[in-house]
């Protein structure tokens, strides 16, 4: 289940990072709701590296990854729509 969900979100964050790149605008984007996220996954990744370690980590790993990529796009947008 787990490997499922991670699997699914993973697949996902590409189609919204783009999304993000190429509207070039934060119309319907929350920074809490991907910190959130983003805090999920990084506790996900600390449990995963108690012993033993898990294949599944990488998936965290890759997904959290995927985040901080749209929350820079966040950042970015934000810019250049001229918001502070």
């Amino acid at each position: 289940m787990e490997s499922g969900m991670l699997f699914c979100f993973g697949f996902a964050w590409p189609f919204n990072i783009y999304k993000s790149y190429k509207a070039r605008s934060n119309t319907g984007k929350s920074l809490l709701f991907l910190i959130v996220i983003w805090m999920g996954y990084l506790f996900g990744i600390l449990y995963k590296m108690l012993p033993p370690p898990d294949w599944r980590l990488w998936l965290y790993v890759i997904n959290i990854i995927m985040v901080s990529i749209d929350i820079a796009l966040y950042y970015r947008n934000r810019a250049i729509s001229g918001k502070s």
